[in-house]
């Protein structure tokens, strides 16, 4: 049902379907909310946060074009539904979560569903990852006006990076890719998503 639905909505690319079957939302959610587990909205989860629906994480998920030999730094690991999604995608997935529940609850997650390619890290995610590392793929799963610096800097040339961009309760989920240093951007839809907390 998850996947007709996904395909009625537009998304196309097979690898992405494929990933949103394999990955069992109901894992994800909250134990009171398991009735929606698979219903196309958003839920709520710890620290004020939420596990974004189906339909935008295949969407963003998409949007990246993920091969699967590539590396994803996921900024806002959340409950880690969107982290498995792109380890299904990519060769390794680099995430950073700022609330300590969130980050260990998702990497005790991901550990029972026997993923090795995650890479859960603790810490402010608008600083990027570690200081000299690149990425040709960087998802960013928190609203904000622009793109923190340290995270530009971290996408590899001609790299993608897709993130909800917009201060106001709607966003615009962009797509950017990196040329020549610049950024080419791609609106692609109205989302809304809690916003990229920045500095400590």
């Amino acid at each position: 049902m998850l996947v007709e639905h996904l395909t009625g909505r537009g998304i196309r690319c097979p690898r992405v379907l494929a990933a949103m079957q394999q990955v069992p939302r109901h894992e994800f959610v909250p134990v009171g909310n398991q009735q929606l587990a698979y219903a196309d909205r958003a839920l709520g989860i710890d620290c004020g946060q939420t596990i974004s629906q189906p339909y935008i994480v295949a969407a963003m998920s998409e949007a990246l074009q993920v091969h699967a030999d590539l590396s994803v730094l996921e900024i806002g690991t959340g409950s880690g539904y969107q982290t498995a999604v792109l380890a299904e995608l990519a060769e390794k997935v680099v995430t950073i979560e700022r609330h300590r529940p969130l980050h260990e609850t998702a990497r005790n997650r991901c550990a029972q569903l026997g993923y090795q390619n995650i890479e859960l890290h603790l810490g402010d995610g608008s600083k990027g990852c570690a200081a000299g590392t690149s990425y040709p793929r960087i998802m960013i799963t928190a609203a904000g006006k622009e793109i923190p610096g340290p995270i530009w800097e971290q996408l590899d040339e001609g790299g993608i990076l897709v993130a909800p961009l917009g201060g106001g309760k709607v966003q615009q989920l962009t797509r950017i890719v990196k040329q020549q240093g610049e950024p080419v951007e791609q609106v692609l839809l109205n989302c809304r998503f809690v916003p990229l907390v920045t500095g400590d």
